[in-house]
């Protein structure tokens, strides 16, 4: 055995055991910059809108916005507030609102510039009518959208004509019409094909950019792409298909890690967490780990759920608690208080670890809550 080299590994786990509690989520800003190229590629004729809203998809919206300003046309958010963030850091790329105003008065909030609202009901419409006439010096830009088969937000596609030559007033030359697709994410294609077809029949008959592409419909549908793409969870380096296929080779931006803060031997039949859920079929090493559901993992995580360890995928055992996880670790070889866990990240899928827990990677990514920091490297 070599003992100075044994020394050394103890050394590096009890350091590691004193310092404090080291559950992170480590953000990769040259794997997004290579994603955000290989879409581009892909997109090469479309104008790109890098969508930030949910904090990034939870990578943080001001960090990720200040590393591919350059390289992006406009930056989409949900709603208001999401959009003061950015300016107050000074990001000076337009910002698209995607909900648009949720009242009259936010159109004359000041505080910031360069927005521009996507207006989806006529209420919002009447009311960009009348700010377009009013005395504010620095007016925001509108873009328009339109339902063509989701029936969550969006003016009536087969109202647009009408609606263009009743709101004239309001569309210039930074007016862009735009829709969102159901399914594009999906195996089977006729429905994002026809919601497709549908918009383009209607919208193609004014002289106005459009935009339709989500991540998924940006690589799937070249039909879809338009004037600008709408590039969002791709962007992050998870797949945008339910089949997780990855065609353009994207990479992991986020990985989130804890670490080992307890180790003990069960016998077998002895039970583990709340409720006493799971008990083991064989004498069992069990790793307690320092993240839980306060920090968004989510409580409903079911048995065998994985985590990734020294190497080797591991099961989730026992009930998530608020702030810690437990794993058999058994068939490691080596194991030791202050190893690394991932939950997710580049060595293990996060849509591998969605499907196990019966969700998808946005919500994984997204609900990751401010008590874990975020380390930006690259």
């Amino acid at each position: 055995m070599n003992y100075i080299a044994l020394f050394h590994r103890l050394n590096n786990k009890l350091k590691r055991c004193i310092v404090s509690r080291r559950t992170i989520a480590t953000i990769n800003l040259n794997a997004l910059r290579d994603n955000l190229a290989l879409l581009m590629d892909y997109n090469s004729g479309s104008k790109v809108i890098a969508v930030v809203k949910a904090d990034a998809y939870g990578n943080g919206a001001v960090n990720v916005a200040r590393a591919i300003e350059a390289e992006v046309d406009i930056f989409a958010v949900a709603f208001l507030a999401e959009a003061k963030t950015l300016c107050e850091a000074g990001i000076s790329k337009p910002v698209l609102v995607l909900q648009g105003p949720h009242s009259q008065q936010e159109l004359y909030d000041e505080s910031t510039s360069n927005l521009i609202w996507m207006l989806h009901s006529e209420w919002q419409l009447e009311a960009f009518a009348k700010y377009k006439q009013s005395t504010v010096v620095h007016k925001s830009a509108a873009w328009l959208k339109f339902d063509s088969g989701m029936h969550r937000l969006g003016l009536p596609i087969a109202q647009l004509p009408d609606l263009l030559a009743k709101y004239s007033s309001i569309i210039d030359e930074n007016t862009v019409l735009a829709t969102h697709l159901a399914n594009a994410d999906e195996p089977i294609q006729d429905h994002a094909k026809a919601q497709i077809d549908d918009f383009l029949a209607v919208a193609l008959m004014v002289n106005l950019p459009i935009c339709i592409a989500n991540s998924a419909a940006s690589i799937r549908f070249d039909q879809a792409r338009g004037d600008y793409v709408r590039l969002g969870i791709a962007m992050y380096g998870s797949s945008p298909f339910q089949s997780h296929d990855n065609p353009v080779a994207l990479k992991p931006v986020m990985s989130l890690d804890s670490q080992i803060i307890g180790l003990r031997t069960i016998e077998k039949g002895e039970a583990v967490g709340y409720g006493s859920t799971w008990r083991a079929a064989r004498e069992s090493v069990i790793a307690t780990v320092s993240i839980g559901y306060a920090d968004g993992y989510p409580r409903h995580a079911p048995t065998s759920t994985p985590a990734w360890c020294e190497g080797q995928l591991i099961p989730l055992v026992g009930r998530v608690s608020m702030d810690m996880l437990t794993f058999d670790v058994t068939n490691l070889s080596s194991v030791a208080i202050g190893d690394v866990v991932q939950l997710w990240g580049d060595k293990l899928p996060i849509n591998d670890v969605a499907d196990h827990i019966g969700t998808i990677g946005y919500e994984l990514m997204t609900r990751i809550s401010a008590r874990v920091p975020r380390k930006y490297i690259g």
